[in-house]
């Protein structure tokens, strides 16, 4: 069963993302937003632990949390999508977790 996993704190303030990372399964997807976008700047080990993710894992970010923290260099498989798409995502997969 294919889970979306959702991450919304900074990769920085705790181990959130060490621990989703962990769990993530092929055919999972993880959507950064809120202060996880911060996971996507170059040159920091949270970058190159989503880099190094297998293929088969989803990546997306919403479009707005870049922006609003003046993000632009980003992975390419990186998967871009707003509000909606987030939405749509939600029903794409068979189950959400949120990382509270």
């Amino acid at each position: 069963m294919t889970t979306l996993h959702i991450l919304s704190t900074s990769p920085f303030a705790d181990q959130r993302l060490a621990s989703c990372l962990r769990l993530l399964s092929p055919g999972d997807g993880l959507l950064l937003c809120g202060d996880a976008v911060y996971a996507l700047n170059p040159d920091c080990a949270p970058r190159q632990a989503l880099e190094l993710m297998p293929e088969q894992i989803a990546l997306y970010a919403l479009q707005e949390d870049l922006d609003a923290r003046g993000l632009h260099d980003w992975p390419a498989r990186l998967q871009v999508v707003d509000y909606p798409a987030f939405v749509a995502l939600t029903l794409d997969y068979a189950r959400s977790n949120s990382w509270l």
